[in-house]
């Protein structure tokens, strides 16, 4: 039988609930049941691509799948929305207060390391490449690295690639529009390509924050951005992925949160920093 002449497919409550179970232990994202009609959609349609009739059968092979099927639905899960210069006051306070604040912690040779998660598709570590490059005077005195993370490998992918539609780059400045992407047409759309030297500058690699071994692999940060993911998680995945975080941060190291997220509502951990800019939080 083929997608097109199966039956419609049917999610139960029950079915809901352990699915819902399950995506949290690995992920540590949980959907409100408000959101029951945005996951049984993506369910319904990985149960189509996949020739599964029932839920069970599904949630079986999603099981056993040795995590295959868990990263594709993923994929469907998670919103990658997002665009270059978001929360631009951040990167100013990253320019102008962090990075200094920084680099006077540090021995001469020694590496400043910046982590960009949840990354999407590459617009934020993009962005924060760009506004070194034009904004902080002493760059060229450090080796700063920029890796970036995404738990969706469709939005690594993207991110690799550097293409952008024009919603994508709307608030990049015009002088930053012309020094670092190349105008494209594409199937009659307007697009534009990242430069290579932007392009090769960001490091991307999966991780799952829910996994502390992944997040470990990554090694010491000096600043985190982690900005409206722990909108989707619930009290203790957020209070557990702060502990994460810490851990990976070096002694007086920096996180960013997105605007409508507050650290000290998660974890005691970090103390809150007023800047010029923006507030953020230290160890």
């Amino acid at each position: 039988m083929n997608a097109q002449s199966m039956p419609e497919l049917v999610i139960s409550d029950a079915d809901f609930l352990r699915f819902r179970d399950h995506f949290y232990r690995k992920t540590g994202i949980h959907f409100e049941p408000g959101k029951r009609y945005y996951v049984d959609k993506r369910l319904q349609e990985r149960m189509k691509a996949l020739g599964y009739e029932s839920f069970r059968d599904y949630f079986n092979h999603l099981r056993f799948d040795r995590d295959q099927e868990l990263q594709a639905l993923t994929n469907l899960m998670t919103v990658n929305e997002t665009y270059f210069f978001r929360e631009v006051y951040q990167l100013h306070c990253l320019v102008n207060s962090l990075m200094d604040e920084v680099a006077a912690r540090k021995q001469p040779g020694e590496r400043i390391r910046i982590w960009s998660m949840p990354c999407s598709s590459g617009e934020e570590p993009y962005s924060i490449a760009m506004m070194l490059l034009e904004e902080w005077a002493n760059l060229s005195n450090w080796d700063v690295e920029i890796l970036a993370s995404d738990i969706d490998t469709a939005a690594l992918d993207k991110a690799r690639q550097g293409r952008y539609e024009q919603r994508a780059v709307h608030s990049v400045p015009t002088h930053y529009l012309q020094r670092y992407f190349t105008p494209d047409f594409n199937a009659g759309r307007k697009q534009y390509q990242l430069k290579d030297d932007i392009r090769d500058s960001v490091g991307f690699t999966r991780v799952n924050l829910n996994l502390p071994a992944e997040v470990r692999q990554m090694g010491r940060m000096d600043i985190i951005f982690c900005r409206n993911l722990l909108i989707y998680f619930d009290e203790l995945s957020r209070r557990q992925a702060a502990e994460r975080l810490y851990e990976v941060l070096r002694p007086g190291g920096f996180i960013c949160l997105g605007h409508s997220e507050s650290m000290s509502r998660i974890s005691p951990l970090f103390r809150a920093r007023k800047f010029p800019d923006a507030l953020v939080y230290q160890k």
